[in-house]
C-alpha cells in the first residue's frame, strides 16, 4: 500500500503590509492641551480640591479593604492621618515646546497653576513654594571602618 500524495498548501494572501507604528502614549505625555509628543520636563504642582478629594477617597478605600482583609485575633491595623493638601502633588509633563523653565521645574507649584500655558512660557502663573531649606547632611565626617582604610 503507498502512502497518500499530500495535498499542497493553499496559495497565501500574499505579502503582508507593513504595521504603521503606535502613536505616542497620551500618558504621561506631555500637559500641554491635545500634545502627545513624550516629555522632556516634569514638575510638581498642588491638587485642586476636587484632586485632593479624589486621593484622599482612594487612601480611604485602602484603609477600608485593609480592615476588612485584616486578621480578627490580631490587631487592627494603625493609620496615619488621611493626605492634606501638604502631602500631595500632581505630576505635569512638559515636551521641548510646552516646557518652563528648569529653576521653575525645580519648585512645587499651587494648585492653580495653569503651566504649561503656551502663552505664558517658559513662565507660569503662579508663584511657586520655596525651595527646602538644606542644611548640611553631616556636621563631622562618619568614620570608616578599619577595613577602608
Amino acid at each position: 500500500m503507498t502512502a497518500p500524495t499530500p495535498e499542497p498548501f493553499p496559495p497565501g494572501p500574499g505579502p503582508v503590509p507593513p504595521v504603521p507604528p503606535l502613536p505616542p502614549s497620551p500618558t504621561p505625555g506631555c500637559s500641554g492641551p491635545g500634545c502627545l509628543v513624550p516629555p522632556l520636563v516634569q514638575w510638581q504642582r498642588r491638587p485642586t480640591e476636587a484632586e485632593l478629594g479624589a486621593a484622599v477617597a482612594k487612601e480611604q478605600a485602602r484603609r477600608e479593604q485593609l480592615l476588612a482583609a485584616a486578621d480578627p485575633e490580631q490587631p487592627p491595623p494603625v493609620f496615619g492621618p488621611l493626605p492634606t493638601l501638604q502631602d500631595v502633588t500632581v505630576s505635569r509633563f512638559g515636551c521641548g515646546t510646552h516646557a518652563i523653565a528648569i529653576d521653575l521645574a525645580a519648585l512645587i507649584h499651587g494648585p492653580d497653576c495653569t503651566a504649561p500655558d503656551p502663552t505664558l512660557l517658559p513662565g507660569c502663573n503662579c508663584t511657586p513654594e520655596p525651595p527646602p531649606e538644606t542644611g548640611p547632611l553631616h556636621s563631622e565626617p562618619l568614620p570608616l571602618p578599619d577595613h577602608w582604610q
